[in-house]
């Protein structure tokens, strides 16, 4: 089982822990008229002080160029959450969510979702015994802070939820899953994604951190390119170098060589609201993270430009210490 979960890191990772430990899911989905996106995160908070599940909701909705944001966190005892150890399912309350299925039912008075989704074609990240997940050979340690895990880089929806009195079709809509765990998130860091990019295949993800190790810190990156097929890897662990790095309060731009690839980013942050955030396990900071931001991307080989294009629906969120 170890193994399983190292290179299968969607599964629960948390059953034996007790205390000043989290774990949430990430799931973002684009409606099929890019009027929403919406981002589930389901979690748990293991810690003394107020244990407890939750399924934070982030919704961004665009009508006539304006973008509206809201989010929520809804709560749940600890025996509302239960998983699956042979598949791999969460279930918190009355909502569940697997590799190819989300169910939501959410009725309190601030917010009402109702509604199946079927995940289709996910697309799970190239995986060798150096790179078990996302985070190379780092996955194999123990002691690391915070874990990240990529479940499917892009995949189609197809379904309908009922959000208050609206109904927002997802069929032929597109969706990310990504989940972290560990004690706290990173005390600084960029993380950049979107997979609505001009070439429809294309999917991106970006996070640099400051990674606390054996008593010191160091930066951590981890980026990954999706185009045509093929994954474009830049990361510590591959010997990927930052080359340049501005970073504005809600913009960022980034140059990466490895090897005879260069990679330039840039990314800006349309609007933001505060989302609720681990620390010793405890969910009890707050980070600022947009849907609706843009990321644009130029990827060269030996100096010759070979892919350039403008992501949007981008999940942004800036980090500063």
């Amino acid at each position: 089982m170890f193994l399983k979960k190292i290179f299968y890191p969607e599964y629960f990772q948390g059953n034996k822990k007790k205390d000043r430990y989290f774990e949430g899911w990430y799931y973002k989905l684009v409606s099929e008229d890019e009027s929403y996106t919406l981002a589930f995160i389901p979690g748990v908070s293991i810690n003394k002080k107020d244990p407890h599940a939750f399924v934070q909701v982030f919704i961004s909705k665009t009508e006539k160029n304006e973008t509206k944001l809201s989010t929520f966190y809804i709560r749940y005892v600890m025996t509302d959450f239960s998983y699956g150890h042979d598949d791999f399912f969460v279930r918190i309350g009355k909502n569940y969510f697997s590799k190819d299925k989300i169910s939501i039912d959410i009725q309190n008075d601030q917010i009402k979702i109702f509604g199946i989704l079927t995940i289709e074609q996910p697309t799970p990240i190239k995986k060798t015994l150096w790179m078990p997940n996302i985070m190379g050979p780092f996955g194999y340690l123990s002691f690391m802070e915070c874990y990240h895990g990529i479940v499917s880089m892009t995949h189609h929806l197809d379904g309908i939820f009922k959000i208050n009195d609206q109904i927002v079709s997802f069929h032929d809509g597109k969706g990310y899953i990504e989940k972290d765990w560990g004690k706290s998130f990173p005390r600084a860091y960029v993380w950049l994604q979107s997979n609505h990019f001009k070439n429809q295949k294309s999917s991106f993800m970006f996070s640099y951190a400051d990674i606390p190790f054996l008593g010191f810190y160091f930066k951590g990156l981890i980026v990954n390119l999706l185009y045509q097929g093929k994954e474009y890897r830049f990361a510590t662990y591959n010997f990927a170098k930052i080359k340049k790095e501005e970073i504005g309060q809600h913009e960022v731009s980034y140059e990466i060589k490895k090897g005879k690839y260069k990679l330039k980013i840039y990314a800006k942050s349309l609007a933001h609201i505060e989302l609720a955030s681990p620390r010793n396990g405890e969910m009890i900071e707050q980070i600022k993270e947009g849907l609706s931001g843009f990321i644009d991307i130029k990827l060269y080989r030996k100096g010759q430009l070979i892919y350039e294009d403008h992501g949007s629906h981008a999940g942004i969120e800036i980090m500063k210490r």
